[in-house]
């Protein structure tokens, strides 16, 4: 599924291709691009999930709380998500690339991709697609963005 989603966001919103696509199109074009009809269908239903997460979120008048609060994990999530995964979603944080209700937003969207353990570069994805969906997030997307693709490098300090 992650690769469905890394090649939607890298031909339709990165490559800035036409958005408005068929969603009957799009599903024929990821078929010829060898991609499974199932997990097609869980692709498009993620990204739906996420328009649904933003909407939410633009309705909501309660903010969470600032930069004192400390994010529990649970033990699902903690399953999901290892120390390295957990460390880097701190470090996003602290670098106020993500706001605690971003990082709740990438949390809900890692809980909803099938995978038993998330790939640090996967998580990085994810970041990106939540912060493009998220009105406001332009700075702290084009930090993400540098961060995705200048991994090569050297580590982030």
């Amino acid at each position: 599924m992650m690769d469905i989603l890394m090649y939607l966001f890298e031909t339709y919103i990165h490559s800035d291709a036409e958005l408005q696509v068929d969603q009957d199109e799009l599903e024929e074009e990821l078929l010829r691009a060898g991609f499974h009809q199932k997990e097609i269908y869980k692709a498009l239903n993620w990204l739906e999930d996420l328009a649904a997460l933003q909407q939410e979120d633009s309705r909501s008048a309660i903010s969470m709380s600032a930069a004192t609060s400390t994010r529990i994990y649970t033990k699902q999530e903690m399953a999901r998500m290892g120390v390295e995964i957990r460390g880097f979603l701190l470090f996003l944080e602290q670098v106020q690339v993500l706001t605690t209700e971003t990082r709740e937003m990438v949390i809900d969207r890692i809980m909803g991709l099938e995978t038993n353990e998330l790939e640090l570069e996967d998580l990085k994805w994810v970041v990106l697609m939540v912060l493009f969906n998220v009105p406001g997030n332009e700075s702290a997307y084009t930090q993400m963005e540098e961060l995705l693709y200048n991994t090569e490098q050297g580590l982030v300090h």
